[in-house]
């Protein structure tokens, strides 16, 4: 009975998200009929010649990061909660997107000390992107360091925090010192973009989020030992060490990789694993990990599908629609107080 519950829910998340795709990609300032949407996917010519390059070089390709956000936001805070046993671990948890931010700070706000020609490298879109991977990898490479010297997993996420807490307060240092073009440029990555990657991009983070699923996937024992506690997990020959730090690098991967290319996406990561938990009402992480890719998938496309609604001439910060999506569903767990674990 349970089996078949579970095989019904998959079965009504993946029609789901083929049809939010195709409203994904039929929404925007320019509505364009679903009918020619398939046919401009499967190879046949859409009736006017903008509609298919308006699929196929902007609503496509942002479709797809959207779904890698989605996928990977979600399946790293699936991972961050359970090997933290924490419900409020999310997929930045470590320092990540604090240690990326920096990276983009001293590029962003920083370039305009050096030459011209180094600026305007620097300043591209591949100049950010390097900029943020450095500074997500140096963090990285301080957390590993510190969990490898730590017994304790809680230690290590009050050690993230800090680093989070040190990166803020050096970003602050950064802003205060300059323009207010650079402001806006830093602001505007920090609000987080889904629109911008080109075809390259997109086969560069794919690679990255697949990587980052492998591993996951390959944890996904180690996770359900997990949740019933360390000592727990240690007396069924669990290697404490060598799995935290599997989980670890996989969420590096992940949340790393998405905020290079699209910057710090919130509360995705925070939300969905609750959503899968309690929509699947299991602790099985084999049933979580598959659940969580769909619904992490689902909301992401319709939180951009609310971003660029007909009718607007603009389009709304990826960031602040993820917020008014995701905080209630974290305030609702809260005040719910179910027990998540």
């Amino acid at each position: 009975m349970f089996k078949n519950r579970n095989s019904i829910l998959f079965c009504v998340l993946s029609l789901t998200l083929l049809m939010v795709l195709l409203f994904n990609i039929s929404f925007g300032q320019v509505a364009i009929p679903i009918k020619e949407v398939f046919k401009s996917l499967f190879g046949v010519s859409a009736n006017k010649e903008t509609w298919e390059y308006i699929i196929i070089n902007f609503r496509l390709p942002k479709a797809i990061t959207a779904i890698l956000v989605g996928i990977g936001l979600s399946t790293s805070g699936l991972l961050m909660q359970t090997l933290f046993r924490n419900p409020l671990a999310g997929p930045y948890v470590l320092g990540l997107s604090s240690g990326s931010s920096i990276g983009v700070a001293l590029v962003i706000l920083g370039a305009s000390t050096l030459p011209t020609f180094f600026s305007e490298i620097l300043l591209s879109q591949y100049g950010i992107i390097l900029a943020s991977c450095l500074g997500s990898f140096f963090v990285l490479l301080l957390v590993l360091l510190v969990s490898n010297k730590l017994r304790d997993t809680a230690t290590i996420l009050i050690v993230g925090l800090m680093f989070g807490s040190f990166a803020s307060a050096f970003v602050s240092i950064l802003t205060y010192f300059s323009s207010a073009e650079q402001l806006q440029k830093f602001t505007f990555w920090s609000m987080g973009s889904i629109g911008n990657l080109s075809w390259n991009n997109i086969i560069i983070l794919s690679i990255s989020v697949f990587i980052g699923l492998l591993i996951s996937l390959f944890s996904i024992k180690s996770l359900d030992a997990f949740l019933l506690g360390e000592n727990y997990a240690r007396s069924l020959g669990l290697n404490i060490k060598k799995s935290r730090l599997t989980i670890i690098i996989a969420t590096s991967i992940l949340a790393g990789s998405i905020t290079a290319f699209s910057g710090p996406i919130a509360f995705i990561g925070l939300a969905v694993p609750h959503l899968a938990k309690l929509l699947f009402q299991t602790s099985n992480h084999k049933i979580l990990f598959f659940g969580t890719l769909l619904i992490g998938a689902i909301i992401m496309l319709f939180c951009d599908m609310i971003s660029q609604m007909p009718g607007m001439d603009f389009t709304l910060p990826i960031n602040a629609i993820t917020s008014i999506v995701g905080a209630p569903v974290v305030i609702w767990l809260l005040l719910k107080k179910e027990r998540l674990f």
